[in-house]
């Protein structure tokens, strides 16, 4: 969504993701990468390794962290070649397949501008699965896989129940496919003021065969949540029902946005970045209407920045609602409010 959340920071490097053929495109793919080489014949050449020792050099010059720089010289270079992992290790020592560098400089010369790499292959993985990503959405965040540990962990007894899910602020759909996927009876609603990112999300549910179970919603927070407008379009049946409630919201301070990296601040979306002055206004419009509309002992589970842990529980204080924990992500940083909404 545009309310979908940005962890202030750049992007980390993509993990292994499985090939999206067969899924619809975002956009038109780069030229450089519409066939895998895998099969093409090696030229009499300088070792791969080398090549993306040279990338990643270009890299580092250009700015993008030491801990990235090579896991991203090497993502370009299997996005190429149509390559897993494994296989670049095992063959990284043999030369390139004749086409590689004109397919692969191009791609190179986009990431040291400080394009992330998600955008420059139009694909990123999230909790194992590899989603369709692009200009409209945020790029999944390892840490925001911490919300779906955490709903296994609060729900596991209910892993085949007819359960209510809703995420709010879907973007790429990350969070509502992975739920749907994990929750094979829940019925999902995924709500999303922004008709283009509601677009990527409905073909990564595709993708994915969830789609039958995730109801779209493009209708801005406060409509949803204040449930159907009068002319029956857009926030549908609101938050009534929900077992579950996961929230991505924006939570950058807007005074901070002009010094997140480039990869962030040039390449997704702003709107779904701004939290506001303190980055929780979102969090505020959230935690003042979610209360009354929730399952007894429902829970909603919300991303937080870094830094806000305090603020957060003076805001579910006011609310009136009860802020059962904040889980730290893989960093030791508190990230994942749990809070109990529902009539318990």
């Amino acid at each position: 969504m545009t309310t979908a959340s940005a962890a202030g920071e750049a992007a980390p490097a993509l993990g292994d993701a499985p090939s999206l053929a067969g899924a619809p495109s975002l956009r038109e793919a780069p030229s450089a990468a519409d066939v895998p080489l895998a099969d093409a014949p090696l030229a009499d050449a300088a070792p791969l390794a080398d090549r993306l020792a040279r990338a990643r050099d270009g890299f580092l010059r250009a700015g993008v962290a030491a801990d990235e720089a090579a896991a991203d010289a090497e993502v370009l270079a299997r996005h190429v070649l149509g390559w897993d992992r494994a296989t670049y290790l095992a063959r990284r020592r043999d030369p390139a397949p004749p086409s590689f560098e004109a397919r692969y400089a191009p791609l190179a010369t986009r990431r040291e501008r400080r394009e992330p790499v998600s955008t420059i292959t139009g694909r990123r993985e999230f909790w194992g699965l590899t989603f369709a990503v692009g200009p409209a959405v945020l790029t999944p965040r390892p840490e925001t896989e911490l919300i779906v540990e955490t709903a296994l962990a609060l729900l596991r007894d209910r892993r085949d129940a007819p359960l209510a899910i809703a995420d709010v602020g879907t973007g790429s759909g990350c969070l509502a496919v992975a739920l749907a996927r994990e929750f094979p009876r829940a019925a999902v609603t995924a709500v999303d003021i922004s008709s283009a990112a509601l677009t990527v999300a409905r073909r990564n549910a595709v993708l994915h065969g969830v789609s039958d179970r995730i109801t779209w919603v493009e209708a801005p927070l406060a409509d949803w949540l204040a449930g159907p407008a009068p002319d029956g379009r857009g926030a549908g049946d609101g938050n009534t029902g929900t077992d579950l409630l996961v929230a991505n919201l924006p939570y950058v301070p807007t005074g901070e946005l002009a010094s997140l990296p480039p990869e962030v601040r040039l390449h997704e979306p702003s709107i779904a970045l701004d939290g506001g002055p303190d980055g929780l206004d979102p969090l505020r419009e959230l935690l003042r209407a979610v209360p009354s509309g929730l399952n007894r002992g429902a829970r909603v589970l919300v991303e937080i920045g870094m830094g806000q842990a305090n603020a957060v529980r003076a805001l579910a204080a006011a609310a009136g609602v009860e802020l059962l924990d904040i889980r730290p992500d893989l960093r030791g940083i508190p990230r994942a409010a749990v809070i109990a909404a529902g009539r318990d």
